[in-house]
């Protein structure tokens, strides 16, 4: 693939608390606060700290009776630049916990985000003990300074769709729980009549789809009331091409 020019990334949030429950981001952006005044740098990137939830409803309007999650959508939106102008956020670096047994994760939306899988790439080579946020940083750092990033590909997993618990048919009640052999096994390859639930009932409920795909999110615990046990995810490889940043 060609060499791609793109924008240098002049603002970037690194957001914790966005769900209230999930409290690892909300200490690594308190640290990262403590650390820069430590530093007595200056605000080059605005580590935001945030608590609320994922209800982003930006559009309505503001009332007395308004819920705290509209208005503190707004707020957020107002902080990091007004969503699609020129004035946003030019990356989100949003950190959250599951109960699942998923390690370090990252997610993205997108196969043709460019910045985003090269971000994916370099801290797939470089992280070890490292935190995940300094990486992203020292990507941006060097990206913006002009250093040129090899294309190639990328491993990932792509969302394929969810599976809910067995339930009572009239009352929605789970009657059965993941399997012993299916806990903590997040993006184990998953075949056909390989253990998925263990039934209340003694009996055990296998996969029986013919597509070997990979479950993750396993029991994540905020996922009951959507009715998701697991993501099943296909496995594949990106090619994404050379990169470097845009001169004026």
């Amino acid at each position: 693939m060609a060499l791609v020019f793109l924008p240098a990334l002049a603002r970037m949030a690194v957001c914790g608390g966005t769900h209230g429950n999930e409290l690892s981001g909300v200490y690594v952006v308190q640290e990262m606060e403590r650390q820069r005044k430590e530093k007595g740098e200056g605000t080059l990137y605005p580590y935001t700290l945030q608590n609320s939830s994922s209800c982003f409803c930006l559009r309505s309007p503001i009332t007395d009776s308004s819920p705290y999650e509209v208005r503190r959508a707004q707020e957020l939106n107002n902080l990091l630049g007004l969503k699609g102008s020129t004035d946003a956020t030019d990356m989100i670096c949003d950190l959250h916990n599951t109960t699942s047994n998923m390690g370090l994760t990252l997610i993205h939306y997108t196969s043709s985000d460019w910045v985003t899988l090269h971000i994916c790439k370099y801290l797939q080579t470089k992280i070890t003990k490292v935190p995940a946020v300094d990486l992203t940083i020292d990507w941006i750092h060097k990206f913006n300074s002009g250093t040129v990033f090899e294309g190639g590909d990328v491993e990932a997993f792509k969302f394929i769709k969810s599976f809910d618990y067995p339930r009572d048919p009239e009352t929605r009640t789970l009657t059965a729980a993941i399997h012993p052999q299916l806990q903590d096994r997040d993006f184990c390859l998953l075949k056909q009549g390989d253990p998925l639930f263990f039934k209340f009932s003694g009996e055990t409920v296998k996969y029986e789809e013919e597509e070997t795909l990979h479950p993750f999110f396993i029991n994540e615990a905020a996922y009951y009331e959507k009715g998701i046990a697991f993501h099943l995810a296909k496995k594949l490889t990106l090619t994404i091409p050379t990169v470097q940043v845009q001169k004026d």
